[in-house]
């Protein structure tokens, strides 16, 4: 699995890598200057833990390079956040993981 390159896709709300002609995709929701990720889709043949790490920090780095806040509603988007707490300045105020 080389290198990952992440596509905003704003018409269907969704964040996608492509890997091996099998698309990843982590949903969204975007009100005011948050953004809730909703749904984490990883398809079997490439669903390991390594790849859900790196796909969800290529998502949380985009998002703090646009100054957002992020809402995890997906429960593996918010484990990786709570086991990684490099992250936490992303989260809005009030919210705690």
């Amino acid at each position: 699995m080389g290198e990952l390159v992440l596509e905003n896709n704003d018409f269907l709300r969704q964040f996608e890598v492509m890997v091996s002609d099998t698309m990843a995709r982590i949903e969204y929701a975007e009100q005011e200057r948050k953004i809730f990720l909703t749904k984490l889709i990883v398809p079997e043949n490439i669903a390991s833990s390594e790849f859900k790490d790196r796909f969800i920090k290529l998502v949380l780095d985009h998002v703090a390079d646009r100054n957002l806040k992020v809402v995890p509603t997906s429960p593996d988007i918010a484990g990786f956040l709570r086991k990684n707490k490099r992250y936490k300045d992303l989260l809005p105020v009030g919210i705690k993981l």
